[in-house]
């Protein structure tokens, strides 16, 4: 018998099971290639969290990062493979990263390759003053907080500024900011701000404002910040004060009074605080006070610019909201008189 039909035998054996190897590497392939397509695009489930990455971390060190914050979705060659279908492997950012149960694998490594970091918000409140903005920056979270040891004067050398005061020099809006940063940071920016809305307010003020320069609208922006939050009423009542500037009158304005008491103030100003010479009493002092008073914002520097034009000299608060403006002293004296004759009977009808 020849060995030829064994030869052509044992040939078709091994090509029918090269096939059937082939075969079954293929569906093998294809269900892997169905179980990693599920995983890149599958929500990762569980509860969200967040993630930290560290300079100089790979992709390793991410997924380990990943699994200590309780992700469990996939094994680990299963998003080094991930990372390397979207060309992120060697891109991870430094940050801190949500990790939202209904993200996908995908999703987590494009935040975390395009550095979509958590953001903080800080919000500095129109009005405040120095000593004010700096205990809120103590307790706002995930700030390095310097200025704790950090000087006013320190602090205007650090941005740039040796020769201000940090009083008003800061815009009060919301800030964001990412974990880590400092707190003179977010203040520079702050800074920054200022410096243009004050700069923008100057150029484009009232061509027929008196006021000499842009200090001096700061620090008149922020005695207007404090005297009233009525929208309508702050181009009055800086029209008040430029009026009385111009003709040599005292500015009487309580809120510079209680800001030249500091520490003292405890929350009632008396006939005596109004006599003792500080600096910034203008009841003892003519002329804007030395400084700004408060963080003004963008409509008290509007109005400070924009003064109402008009005849009024004096307001009282009308005891309903909002003040009574009087042209002259008499009017003045008697609105004066019904602000204290209503806050009387309103002590009358208290139970």
């Amino acid at each position: 018998m020849s060995d030829k039909p064994k030869r052509g035998l044992f040939g078709r054996i091994v090509r029918s099971l090269f096939l059937f190897g082939l075969v079954a590497a293929l569906i093998a392939g294809g269900f892997g290639w169905l179980h990693f397509d599920r995983f890149s695009r599958t929500p990762i489930g569980g509860t969200d969290t967040q993630v930290e990455i560290r300079r100089g971390e790979a992709l390793a060190g991410v997924v380990k990062g990943l699994r200590d914050a309780g992700v469990t979705a996939g094994n680990d060659i299963e998003w080094q493979l991930l990372a390397a279908k979207m060309g992120v492997r060697s891109k991870m950012q430094v940050g801190e990263y949500a990790v939202k149960a209904d993200m996908t694998p995908t999703q987590i490594l494009h935040d975390i390759a395009t550095g979509k970091v958590i953001q903080y918000k800080f919000t500095l409140v129109e009005g405040w003053n120095m000593r004010e903005l700096r205990a809120a920056l103590k307790a706002a979270p995930h700030l390095q907080h310097l200025l704790e040891i950090t000087s006013d004067k320190a602090l205007m050398q650090q941005l740039g500024r040796p020769r201000l005061v940090p009083e008003g020099r800061f815009l009060p809006e919301t800030y964001l900011y990412t974990k880590g940063s400092t707190d003179i940071q977010l203040l520079a920016r702050a800074a920054n701000a200022m410096d243009k809305a004050l700069t923008h307010a100057w150029e484009h003020r009232d061509p027929s404002l008196t006021l000499k320069d842009p200090d001096e609208a700061l620090i008149l922006a922020s005695i207007v910040e404090k005297e009233t939050g009525v929208a309508g009423e702050r181009a009055k009542i800086a029209g008040v004060f430029v009026r009385r500037l111009q003709i040599g009158m005292k500015l009487e304005t309580d809120p510079s009074v209680i800001y030249g008491l500091g520490g003292s103030y405890n929350g009632t100003i008396t006939r005596h605080d109004l006599i003792v010479d500080t600096p910034y009493n203008t009841y003892t002092r003519f002329g804007l006070p030395p400084t700004p008073i408060a963080m003004p914002g963008l409509a008290a520097l509007q109005a400070a610019t924009h003064p109402e034009p008009g005849n009024a000299l004096y307001f009282v608060a009308s005891g309903t909201g909002g003040h009574v403006f009087s042209a002259n002293l008499a009017d003045h004296n008697r609105a004066v008189s019904n602000y204290l004759k209503l806050q009387r009977d309103k002590k009358q009808q208290q139970p």
